[in-house]
């Protein structure tokens, strides 16, 4: 079992945010279209990265472990992402 290093709020930033296709097309196979386009509106503050992130790149980070009530836990162990 990984350990959780940080806890993060996930955030609604009322619009969608740009994310590259490749992280599209991975999650795309994952969730629903609708879920999705819910997705893309939201962001968290990455302590990892040390900036703003889109939630859908935090999901298929490495570091990333579970969503809990509008809160990511991450393992803190680098800013990856899974493709």
């Amino acid at each position: 079992m990984v350990e959780v290093k940080y806890f993060v709020k996930v955030m609604d930033a009322g619009k969608s945010l740009r994310i590259s296709k490749e992280v599209s097309e991975a999650v795309k196979n994952t969730i629903g279209g609708r879920m999705m386009q819910k997705l893309k509106k939201e962001y968290v503050d990455c302590p990892v990265a040390g900036r703003q992130i889109p939630f859908l790149e935090c999901f298929l980070c490495v570091s990333y472990i579970r969503r809990v009530k509008g809160e990511v836990h991450c393992a803190g162990l680098e800013y990856k992402i899974r493709v």
